[in-house]
């Protein structure tokens, strides 16, 4: 038996409020559509939260919309100054950090490689080597990608122990930050005692995401035109999630790697079921009809590459943290069309987004889809 599946499986934890009331959390990426929405859970949680990051990446963005900066420390830095960075980590002596700060698209690092390795393989150098100097520092989660994997295009779901690879350079980038978080927790934490995971998520989609080159935005900006969707690849398969399932998994791997730091240091994946494991026109498809729009059409222009399967083994994060799916593909299509739709109506986007956290927290408890 392999030793994360010696860990308490029958255990029912699931996120614990009073775990994190009170608890200094540093969150670097908190500008970032995953940065913001962890924002706002931990906020809602009690925990005393500090991010670190760029300005917003788009505009519109989750962090404005919703207010974030009213619910935490903000404070704009970029992680490759180490000097800056070092001050504020040390400053705020977190007792857990988050690193989501990346550059963190494909095409992207296709026309920017040297600044998508600076920022993904020495900023999360940077983000570690000044983790080092916090006092009460006890567990450190750095969130990479499902894209670290070196991609075969096989009909498999990668398990954490595959091998690490890319073929474009931000996927590369993410390989390489893995190799590097495992060096660090040799090299460093380990003998501190203090906890030191990654964690690769699918395709993380939901309300609040204008990101560039992303499959929901881009449907979402051409049904608000009036216009048909241009896609690059319709057969590619993907495991689609809404942002609260990945972020749920490492709320729970944290508080895990808080209390037992040598059990749980190790790599994470957080997927969907299979059954959500889609390809992109399925999305569109049921995109279009939830919005009552439909058309879409393929773009002309020649693409760089990008791999045409994905899937992810959860069967660790199952069995060791007593995570699972909560809402299904359907669910969470529905959902950004409603989360969307209350943003046109200029609904308060806060109270929106707080309120889908916590009714997400609730469905946690209940029996998982089927």
């Amino acid at each position: 038996m392999a030793e994360w599946e010696s860990t308490l499986e029958s255990m029912e934890v699931k996120i614990d409020k009073n775990f994190w009331t009170g608890k200094r959390v540093f969150l670097t990426g908190h500008t970032g559509f995953k940065g913001s929405w962890l924002s706002l859970w931990l906020s809602s949680m009690g925990a005393d939260v500090k991010g670190y990051s760029l300005e917003p990446p788009t505009l519109p963005s989750l962090f404005i919309e919703a207010k974030v900066s009213e619910k935490i420390h903000s404070e704009i830095g970029d992680i490759r100054n180490l000097s800056q960075l070092k001050k504020s980590v040390t400053s705020f002596n977190p007792d857990i950090l988050f690193h989501m700060a990346a550059q963190p698209l494909v095409r992207y690092s296709y026309d920017n490689p040297i600044e998508t390795y600076e920022v993904n393989v020495i900023g999360t150098a940077k983000v570690l080597e000044a983790s080092r100097s916090c006092q009460n520092l006890k567990a450190i989660i750095n969130i990479t990608t499902d894209k670290c994997y070196e991609n075969k295009n096989y009909d498999k779901a990668y398990k954490e122990d595959d091998p690490m690879g890319g073929h474009d350079p931000y996927s590369s980038s993410k390989g390489c930050s893995e190799l590097l978080t495992a060096s660090y927790r040799r090299s460093f934490f380990e003998s501190k005692g203090v906890g030191l995971a990654s964690v690769r998520a699918g395709n993380v989609i939901g309300g609040g995401d204008w990101a560039k080159d992303r499959l929901i935005p881009d449907i979402l900006k051409s049904f608000q035109a009036g216009k048909k969707v241009i896609i690059r690849n319709p057969l590619a398969t993907r495991p689609w999630q809404h942002v609260l399932e990945p972020l749920s998994g490492y709320l729970i791997l944290a508080q895990k790697l808080f209390d037992s730091p040598i059990n749980f240091s190790q790599g994470w994946n957080f997927g969907p079921k299979e059954k959500d494991v889609k390809p992109v026109n399925w999305i569109v498809d049921k995109m279009s009809s939830n919005w009552s729009q439909s058309a879409w059409e393929l773009e002309k222009d020649a693409q760089p590459h990008e791999a045409d399967f994905l899937k992810l083994d959860i069967n660790k994060a199952q069995l060791s943290l007593n995570w699972n799916p909560t809402w299904s593909l359907e669910t969470t299509l529905e959902k950004i069309i409603i989360w969307h739709k209350a943003w046109i109506n200029k609904e308060n986007m806060q109270k929106i987004s707080i309120d889908e956290i916590n009714k997400y927290m609730d469905e946690m408890d209940c029996e998982n889809y089927y």
